[in-house]
């Protein structure tokens, strides 16, 4: 029987390739109460506790945490989270998960080596922030700055689409104000002129501002200076409606007939300022105003800073609504789309085996990164602050 000859190839001796094994890491993670003026979100919701607490995890609420977005310490404590009073103890968990940025008293209680991760709002920060964690050799990341795989920022886009959908809901509310609002029906009812809506701003918040507002019925049209924007939301909201760059001749001539303007531009530092008060005298008395980029500084000039307590004010018979942060406004909903975008980024860092390995395998977390280690990693915040800051690609590779 011929045997077939090896080749000089198949004596040689072969690489084997052997697979690396990923230990999973156990994570204890740490919610205290949100302490900042009109917050009422939390990070995780009793179902995303369960979830991560099924996997082997450990969580630590402060007992009261959930109660400003109707969840109880018994549901926590029944989807198998641990519950304290103790503040200190809180922040002495290796994880910790926070809506808003930690108090200076609160990186007091913080150990070395911890992880935070939370919201940045960086134009509200002060440089002894970033220094004072940086003593504390903390890794932080903002949810804010944590990439999609598209190249998107969920949890920017998330509380966008709430705020959008709001600022026409809270709209409607106020055109039946009783002190000073017309009286209107936010719909198309039959042989009744439907509510025409102006919308400045085509981002997230502006597109879903038009969905909600023609899903009941009214009568939009829409001005922004990015030509792309515009053509995007008319394929996404998949009819036409009116649409126009911001020329104040225009503008105004909407305004003039509006029932309610929605403010919703971004700017990369200040918003910029697109409806004078010259304009705002010209709107109908007990039309409506919702600035929803009161959060940068307002794109209307007669916009003021209002609460959620006191949430209006006239000026030049228009009724304005200026409220920042209008998610935590809806805080079961807000706090159930941060629970679910966060919820998965916490599970997979356990499965890789801690979160300096899943920022190695994830470069959209590794976007996220501010702090590692005590090292700025962030330009922006560095450019901003004016200090020193590293790649992270080069620290981490």
């Amino acid at each position: 029987m011929a045997t077939t000859p090896f080749t000089k190839q198949q004596l040689l001796p072969q690489e084997e390739k052997l697979e690396i094994l990923r230990h999973k890491s156990e994570l204890f993670i740490g919610i205290p109460k949100e302490t900042s003026y009109q917050e009422r979100r939390i990070c995780l919701t009793p179902d995303a506790v369960n979830s991560l607490v099924s996997h082997g995890h450990k969580v630590l609420i402060e007992a009261g945490a959930g109660l400003s977005s109707s969840y109880t310490d018994k549901e926590y404590s029944d989807a198998g989270a641990q519950i304290t009073n103790d503040t200190k103890k809180i922040f002495s968990c290796p994880i910790i998960l926070k809506v808003e940025p930690l108090t200076m008293n609160e990186i007091g209680y913080l150990n070395t080596n911890s992880i935070i991760i939370s919201a940045i709002q960086l134009k509200t920060r002060k440089k002894e922030y970033f220094e004072a964690l940086a003593q504390k050799k903390v890794t932080a990341l903002a949810f804010e700055y944590i990439k999609d795989e598209d190249g998107s920022y969920p949890a920017v886009k998330s509380l966008s689409e709430i705020a959008g959908t709001a600022s026409v809901l809270i709209a409607s509310e106020l055109m039946i104000n009783n002190d000073f609002g017309k009286g209107l029906l936010f719909g198309n009812i039959t042989g009744v002129p439907p509510t025409e809506v102006v919308i400045i701003g085509a981002g997230t918040v502006g597109e879903f501002a038009v969905k909600t507002a023609l899903g009941l019925g009214a009568n939009v049209k829409v001005f922004d200076n990015s030509i792309t924007k515009l053509r995007r939301l008319q394929n996404n909201v998949q009819q036409r409606i009116f649409t126009s760059t911001i020329h104040p001749k225009s503008l105004l001539k909407a305004l003039r007939r509006c029932d309610v303007a929605i403010g919703a531009m971004r700017g990369k530092e200040r918003c910029p300022i697109v409806v004078t008060e010259t304009m705002v005298e010209h709107m109908k008395k007990g039309a409506v105003i919702v600035d929803v980029s009161i959060d940068t500084g307002g794109c209307f000039e007669t916009s003021e800073i209002t609460t959620h307590e006191h949430p209006t004010f006239v000026k030049n018979d228009v009724i304005h609504y200026c409220v920042p942060n209008i998610p935590s406004r809806y805080s079961k909903t807000a706090s159930l789309s941060i629970s679910n975008i966060l919820t998965p980024y916490l599970l997979q860092i356990a499965e890789d085996g801690g979160l300096e390995s899943a920022i190695r395998c994830n470069k959209g977390l590794k976007n996220g990164v501010y702090l590692y280690h005590g090292i700025l990693t962030n330009k922006a915040i560095g450019d901003w602050f004016n200090l020193p800051d590293n790649d992270i690609n080069l620290i981490v590779f």
